[in-house]
C-alpha cells in the first residue's frame, strides 16, 4: 500500500545515533511522508525522570591510516557502523598495540561489523570485522576521528490524530539507529505508514492516534517527562514497533504481567501466522522497559518480525535490504492495520436477537444440510456464539483460534444484517 522498502532505503545511509545531524536529517524527511511530525528539543543537561539528556555528538569523517602504505581501514564514509558510536575525537599516531584495544569487533561472526555505542562513558573507538582487526599489519598508524562533544539538544517526535473520543491508540519506534535496516529503519517506516493509513482511510476516525519517534531508552523518558500525565489518562492501547521488516518470524513481547489489551490484540491478530513466538517481559527491549515501568504501566507490548536479538544480522552491518523487504514491512503493517480497523469497528459485538439467529433466510447459512456443510460456516457460528457484550473482538479471536481479520469480516457481515450490534465498550452479558 506504501513504499515503505523506498523510504527506507532513501533513509539507509544517514548516520543516526541518540542526538545530531542525523536525527536531524532523519526527522526531516519523515516530515515530508507525515507533515503532522512535530519535533520537540530538550537541552544537554535536562533532568528527564532519573535520567539526564546527554551531550550532542557530531561525526563528520574517520579512518585509520596505515601510514608505511597509506592503506585506510575502517572508514567512516565506507560504512557508518566503523565508528563507535559517541566516540570521542582522536587525532594521533600510534602503533598497531595501542590502536587494537581501541577496535570493537564481534568474535563470533569475525566477517560482520558490528554496531557499538558507548552513550554514557568518554571514549574512543573503530568497529571492524574481527578478520579484518586481525589482518592489520604492524604499524604505525594515524588515527583520525573528526567528531565532537558539545551542549546542544536531543530530540523526539510525535504526531497526535484527533478522534471523536480522547482514548488513544499508540504506537512508538525508535530514531537512532545508523545504517541498519531492520534495527531500526523498519520500525520508523511501519508507523509513518500507520500514520499515513490514518490519514488515508479513516477521515473521521473513533479513536485518537499517537505516534512517537524518539532515540531508544533516553528518548522515551524525556518524551514522558512531558506528556506522561496525558499519556496514562488517554492511552488505551500501545505498541512498540521494533525490526518490523523481516520475513521470518512474527513476534510478540508481552507487557509486564502480560495481560493488557495490547498483550490480547496482539495474540489475537497474529493467529494463522507462520512461525509467531512470543517473548515474555523478561525478554523485553528499551522502550518497553519505559513505558512499562512500575508507576508508568502503560497498556503496552512490543511488537516485532524477528525480535531484536535473536536474528544473527542483528546489530551488524549484515542488517541490509536482505533482511528486510517490502513483504516482510507489509506483513507488520497488516498486523497493526487490522487491530486499529478493530478499535474503529466497535470492540464488543452483542447479538441483536434472542436465540439463534436465522442465518439461512439471510443467505449466510448453507440451505442444505449435509455432513461438512456446517465446517463451513464454523467462524460465522461461533463468533456470533460469543457476541454477548462483554467478550472484546480480540476475545473472540483468541478464544476461537480464528484470526481476527477472519473474526472482523464475520462482525461486518452480521453487521450489514443487522444480526450484531457494536460497542466501544463491554456491556456484559
Amino acid at each position: 500500500m506504501y513504499d515503505m522498502i523506498g523510504w527506507a532505503k532513501d533513509l539507509f545511509p544517514i548516520p543516526r545515533s541518540l542526538t545530531g545531524d542525523g536525527v536531524r536529517e532523519t526527522f526531516k524527511y519523515l516530515q515530508t511522508i507525515n507533515p503532522e511530525i512535530t519535533i520537540y528539543s530538550y537541552s544537554t543537561g535536562t533532568q528527564v525522570f532519573d535520567w539526564e539528556i546527554p551531550r550532542e555528538w557530531r561525526i563528520s569523517d574517520a579512518w585509520i591510516e596505515h601510514l608505511p602504505t597509506g592503506q585506510r581501514f575502517a572508514e567512516f564514509s565506507d560504512c557508518n557502523l566503523h565508528v563507535l558510536g559517541y566516540s570521542l575525537p582522536m587525532e594521533a599516531e600510534m602503533d598497531r598495540a595501542e590502536l587494537l584495544p581501541n577496535i570493537y569487533t564481534q568474535p563470533d561472526q569475525p566477517d560482520l561489523v558490528p554496531y557499538v555505542t558507548s552513550y554514557y562513558k568518554d571514549r574512543w573507538g573503530f568497529c571492524m570485522s574481527h578478520i579484518a582487526k586481525d589482518a592489520l599489519p604492524e604499524g604505525p598508524y594515524r588515527v583520525h576521528i573528526d567528531s565532537a562533544l558539545f551542549d546542544g539538544e536531543l530530540l523526539v517526535g510525535d504526531a497526535l490524530i484527533q478522534g471523536e473520543t480522547e482514548r488513544e491508540l499508540m504506537f512508538s519506534s525508535y530514531i537512532c539507529h545508523p545504517s541498519m535496516a531492520n534495527n531500526e529503519l523498519s520500525g520508523p517506516v511501519v508507523l509513518s505508514a500507520l500514520l499515513k493509513f490514518i490519514k488515508d482511510c479513516i477521515p473521521q476516525p473513533k479513536f485518537s492516534y499517537r505516534f512517537i519517534l524518539v532515540p531508544e531508552t533516553i528518548g522515551s523518558l524525556a518524551y514522558m517527562s512531558r506528556n506522561l500525565e496525558q499519556m496514562q489518562e488517554h492511552v488505551a492501547c500501545a505498541f512498540n514497533l521494533s525490526c518490523v521488516g523481516d520475513e521470518r518470524a512474527y513476534s510478540h513481547v508481552q507487557s509486564r504481567y502480560g495481560d493488557t489489551i495490547a498483550d490480547i490484540a496482539l495474540q489475537s491478530a497474529l493467529i494463522g501466522k507462520e512461525n509467531v513466538k512470543t517473548y515474555s517481559f523478561l525478554e523485553r527491549g528499551s522502550d518497553e522497559r519505559q513505558y512499562g515501568a512500575p508507576g508508568v504501566d502503560l497498556p503496552l507490548c512490543g511488537f516485532c518480525r524477528s525480535k531484536y536479538g535473536e536474528y544473527p544480522e542483528y546489530h551488524t552491518d549484515a542488517d541490509n535490504f536482505d533482511v528486510v523487504t517490502q513483504q516482510g514491512l507489509d506483513g507488520a503493517f497488516q498486523v497493526m492495520t487490522t487491530i486499529i480497523k478493530a478499535f474503529e469497528l466497535g470492540l464488543y459485538p452483542t447479538v441483536a436477537v434472542k436465540g439463534e439467529p436465522q442465518l439461512g433466510k439471510r443467505g449466510l447459512y448453507p440451505t442444505i444440510s449435509q455432513k461438512g456443510s456446517y465446517s463451513a460456516i464454523r467462524a460465522r457460528m461461533d463468533v456470533l456464539a460469543y457476541s454477548d457484550g462483554s467478550n472484546s473482538l480480540f476475545d473472540i479471536a483468541n478464544r476461537i483460534s480464528v484470526p481476527l481479520d477472519i473474526v472482523l469480516e464475520e462482525v461486518e457481515v452480521m453487521l450489514a444484517h443487522g444480526l450484531i450490534t457494536v460497542s466501544d465498550t463491554a456491556t456484559g452479558e
